[in-house]
């Protein structure tokens, strides 16, 4: 079964158990992983034409690109793991 979904901005979520890391887009390396991502058609756009604000890489080697800023997907992200059995919650 399906862990939690977790909001990621204008309409739409993502699989919280299937998220490995949420980033900054800034960044030279999430920049080129984003290219290679368009690339192999394995970028979703989530922002909706707004400024990508986060980017999120998934198990599935997918990207996602969403216009919430990083540190509101990470509180969403500890929020939806709160209180579960068996998880370690994020500090």
């Amino acid at each position: 079964m399906p862990g939690p979904f977790i909001d990621i901005g204008r309409g739409n979520s993502a699989q919280a158990t299937q998220v490995i890391a949420i980033v900054n887009p800034s960044s030279s390396p999430v920049v080129r992983l984003r290219a290679e991502a368009r690339k192999a058609g394995k970028l979703i756009d989530a922002s909706h034409g707004a400024k990508t604000r986060s980017v999120l890489v998934m198990a599935s080697g997918q990207v996602i690109e969403s216009a919430e800023e990083v540190s509101t997907l990470t509180d969403r992200f500890n929020r939806a793991f709160r209180g579960r059995k068996g998880e370690t919650e994020a500090r």
